[in-house]
């Protein structure tokens, strides 16, 4: 099945992208860029959120040039994907006479809504831009009815909830505000150690607000105490010396699509912007056919549990939706840790498999390898011979982004991925 064939499959669910009303719960992909945005397409994203050069939370990452952003929403409209633009920093008084005109850009591309974290923004876009709806961002903090209907009240469509609500807390928000509100949650990614991302350690420690895009990330460091009278002699924490105090354990949902779905979620979202096109592709695929099954009322397939564990992860929880206490810290490592990595990405591929591709990462003839493909299991396969540009026979792919051709498992679509499973 091609990428658009499953893209239209997916969206008979629901409305087209400009629609409101939908059936069950949309996947929300990150798309840091447009190779990670052509990524989220492919792999069968009902929406996607992405940023322009200015006023997102993820400044590190490739975001939109204005140009960029246009195209994107076009590319996303013609699949019927929505294009949610983050404008969710809080920004200063020498950005807010810059908001107006950024609004309106967004208005005349037809991006469908804007993430916003600042009331005062938010009122700014309803003056500017009121054609485009408004979703309040996880910054916000929404921890209970009352506020999410005051925001509906004030122009908001959809609400991004706190990270910190359990499953239970949740289904009350849903029955205790109007049907057209729509609830956003997050399903899967990167958990941060501070209150929905209210953080200024970062700020404090580098000079980096993470308020503005700019975290450091300092929740991640490894920690020893040191005592007042002797400056310079570290103190274990744990036996082998510092300890990871702060760092957060990665959420994970993928099990529980069917209750996500019963307390009345509208959108499961994808943390990941920063993260690469391997990583939205697969994360992105795997829940698309969670979520899938679980509309059709059928048990999940272990597969995509496993396809989670084939990205690079923190030690995975289920965060707070099931616990107060939240998933807990991971103290002995902050390293990211995955089962395989991306070897190449297919860009012409003919029917009994033959395939031109770009490398990502190296590998060799004889290493165990799958097939990634949109809207199938992935095919486990043993590398076989592997041919340069110029059709010479080659042992292994050395050389970053070359092109190289290989005979795969089976006929894969542009943008399909070959990873190299790790030993």
């Amino acid at each position: 099945m091609t990428a658009r064939v499953y893209r239209a499959v997916s969206a008979r669910r629901r409305l087209d992208c400009r629609g409101y009303r939908r059936i069950g719960m949309e996947i929300l992909a990150p798309a840091g860029d447009m190779e990670r945005l052509e990524m989220a397409l492919t792999y069968g994203a009902d929406a996607v959120y992405l940023a322009g050069k200015q006023f997102g939370m993820r400044a590190s990452s490739g975001n939109f040039s204005p140009g960029e952003l246009e195209k994107a929403v076009r590319m996303c409209h013609a699949g019927g994907v929505r294009v949610y633009v983050t404008v969710n920093t809080l920004p200063r008084n020498d950005e807010m006479e810059k908001l107006p005109e950024f609004f309106q850009r967004l208005e005349a591309i037809g991006a469908d809504a804007a993430i916003i974290a600042d009331v005062g923004v938010m009122a700014l876009c309803r003056r500017y831009a009121p054609k485009l709806d408004i979703h309040m961002s996880t910054q916000t903090g929404v921890v209970n009815y009352e506020t999410a209907a005051v925001l509906h009240e004030m122009g908001a469509r959809r609400v991004v909830l706190a990270r910190e609500l359990t499953l239970e807390e949740i289904r009350e928000i849903r029955s205790r505000t109007p049907e057209t509100l729509e609830l956003e949650a997050f399903g899967h990614g990167a958990m941060c150690v501070s209150f929905s991302g209210r953080c200024l350690l970062s700020n404090y420690l580098t000079g980096r607000d993470a308020n503005r895009g700019q975290c450091a990330q300092p929740c991640r460091w490894k920690y020893c105490l040191v005592e007042e009278k002797r400056p310079g002699q570290y103190f274990e924490i744990a036996e082998d010396g510092g300890a990871f105090i702060m760092n957060s354990r990665d959420l994970c949902m993928i099990g529980h699509i069917p209750e996500l779905l019963e307390a009345g979620i509208s959108s499961l979202k994808i943390e990941g912007r920063m993260k690469s096109a391997y990583y939205t592709a697969a994360v992105t695929n795997a829940y698309r056919h969670a979520l899938d099954s679980a509309v059709r009322g059928e048990p999940l397939d272990p597969v995509w549990i496993r396809e989670t564990e084939m990205i690079s992860h923190r030690e995975y929880s289920t965060g707070f939706y099931f616990d107060k206490n939240g998933p807990g810290q991971h103290y002995g490592s902050a390293m990211y840790f995955s089962d395989a990595e991306v070897a190449a990405v297919v860009e012409a591929c003919t029917a009994d498999g033959c395939a031109v591709l770009t490398q990502r990462n190296k590998f060799s003839e004889g290493d165990r390898m799958d097939l990634l493909t949109p809207g199938a299991k992935p095919v486990s396969f043993t590398a076989g011979e592997i041919r340069n540009a110029d059709g010479e026979r080659i042992v292994s792919t050395p050389h970053p982004m070359m092109r190289f051709s290989m005979r795969l498992p089976a006929p894969a679509p542009r943008n399909s991925i070959v990873r190299r499973k790790k030993d």
